[in-house]
């Protein structure tokens, strides 16, 4: 069981947790031409954590998408602080409520120190919602990396 408060940042997550998380990636990306990307760092610094997943979404040039449907879940865990970001695209057809559901299912997860499973499931919910509004295509191309993304 990953339990990140007692590691390094450097070691945040074993080669095994992401595994695991690509693997989850890509199953969701299969039904939708959405982009989903996680971010794991130590510590937040002075922002919030909405404010840094922001950060990170745009030094990432993730807004830069066809359809503007990139997703980054965000996770400083030594400051157990969490955000997702979705851009433009996908936040106008889904709002606030929705993001903010996904935020609570990980800290349901996290409570129960399933930090795996609570990312991995909340990349297939959003998966799920993403291949409604933008649906996979055979022309689609997976335009950002499904590796996991590790700060600070």
């Amino acid at each position: 069981m990953w339990n990140p408060f007692k590691r390094s940042a450097d070691t945040l997550l074993t080669a095994s947790d992401k595994q695991l998380l690509v693997e989850a990636i890509q199953l969701a990306e299969k039904h939708t031409c959405g982009e989903i990307r996680v971010y794991i760092e130590s510590h937040l610094g002075k922002m919030d954590a909405l404010s840094r997943a922001t950060e990170i979404f745009f030094k990432h040039k993730m807004n830069e998408t066809k359809n503007r449907n990139g997703v980054l879940i965000y996770v400083a865990v030594k400051d157990k602080k969490i955000a997702i970001y979705g851009d433009q695209g996908i936040y106008e057809k889904l709002g606030l409520e929705f993001w903010y559901s996904q935020v609570q299912e990980m800290v349901s997860h996290f409570k129960e120190m399933n930090y795996i499973k609570g990312i991995s499931t909340v990349i297939k919910e959003i998966g799920d919602t993403l291949s409604v509004h933008f649906p996979y295509d055979t022309t689609d191309t997976n335009e950002l990396s499904d590796e996991i993304m590790i700060g600070k």
